[in-house]
């Protein structure tokens, strides 16, 4: 009986790191390195509202998927869209 009781505690597939509150997710691809004909620019703004939350606040790497260099750049084309109103800077 002891033994029934300590397999039902062990891990799902006999894995020993298995935890399912630390499941191990794919990794994301940035958009723009897969697809090369597409180009960020600033002055289209359907494009920019994929990478900026609700608020208006850029969303990070983590939830874009972005690879760091296409990051800065969303980064930068965001800020020069704010500039000139094609984005705002917040939403009420």
């Amino acid at each position: 009986m002891a033994d029934k009781k300590q397999n039902n505690r062990r891990n799902r597939n006999n894995d020993e790191d298995y935890n399912p509150k630390f499941r191990k997710q794919r990794k994301k691809v940035c958009p723009l390195c897969a697809d090369k004909n597409l180009v960020l620019d600033y002055k289209n703004s359907d494009q920019l509202r994929k990478f900026v939350n609700d608020k208006g606040k850029i969303l990070p790497r983590r939830a874009t998927g972005a690879c760091a260099k296409h990051q800065r750049d969303i980064t930068l084309a965001v800020k020069r869209a704010r500039h000139i109103a094609i984005l705002p800077y917040t939403q009420n």
